[in-house]
C-alpha cells in the first residue's frame, strides 16, 4: 500500500495494493495490523454508505463531542473529497486538503477527528464508503459553510446541488468556540 503524509497532520491518503487479471481486481480495504501500523486506529464502530448524482455536494460535516474519524473510499463513480482543519491548537487551523477519489484510482483518504468533512461528486452517480471511529450524533453535527470565502475551496462544480441542512452550513468565524476542537 502507497501511503502519502498529508500537510494537514493526521490526514492520509492510500493507495491499496490491486490484484487484477482478466476476470476482475482484488483489493484490501482495511486490515486492522497494516492500518495500524501506519496510524489509523482500529476501533471503527460503523460504516455508512451513501448514493449521490453528478453535481451532489454533501458537507462540509463534523461532530463535536463524539468527533468522527473516517476512512473514506468511492466504491463507483468518481468524488472530490475535501477535510478542513478545525482543531485550535493546529498550526494548520483552517486549512484544508482536497483529492479525488473514484472507483478507477480506489484511493482511501482517512481523516482524523478534529476535521470537518465532505464532498462533491463529479460522474453521473457514486457510491461512497466511510468507515467510521465514532457513532453518528444527530445533535452533535454541526456543517461549516461549503462555500466560507475564508476557506477558498475550489469546488469543480460551483454551483452544487445541497441538502437543507447544507444550506445553512455556518462560516468558520462565526463556529463558536465550544464546536471547534
Amino acid at each position: 500500500m502507497n501511503v502519502t503524509r498529508c500537510a494537514l497532520d493526521g490526514l492520509l491518503i492510500l493507495e491499496p495494493k490491486v490484484f487484477g487479471d482478466s476476470r476482475g481486481f482484488f483489493l484490501e480495504t482495511w486490515n486492522r495490523n497494516r492500518y495500524l501500523e501506519i496510524g489509523i486506529p482500529a476501533d471503527f464502530v460503523q460504516d455508512n454508505i451513501s448514493f449521490s448524482r453528478r453535481g451532489i455536494l454533501r458537507g462540509l460535516h463534523f461532530q463535536n463531542p463524539n468527533s468522527q474519524g473516517k476512512l473514506v473510499s468511492c466504491l463507483q463513480g468518481e468524488i472530490y473529497d475535501v477535510a478542513v482543519d478545525l482543531r485550535r491548537s493546529s498550526p494548520t487551523f483552517g486549512q484544508w486538503q482536497s483529492t479525488t477519489l473514484s472507483s478507477e484510482n480506489k484511493r482511501q483518504f482517512f481523516i482524523p477527528p478534529g476535521f470537518a468533512h465532505g464532498f462533491q461528486v463529479l460522474s453521473d452517480s457514486a457510491l461512497f464508503h466511510y468507515k467510521c471511529t465514532d457513532f453518528y450524533t444527530p445533535a452533535h453535527e454541526r456543517t461549516l459553510k461549503w462555500n466560507d470565502p475564508a476557506l477558498k475551496i475550489p469546488w469543480p462544480i460551483t454551483d452544487p446541488v445541497l441538502s437543507d441542512k447544507d444550506t445553512r452550513g455556518v462560516a468558520l468565524a462565526d463556529l463558536p468556540p465550544e464546536h471547534l476542537f
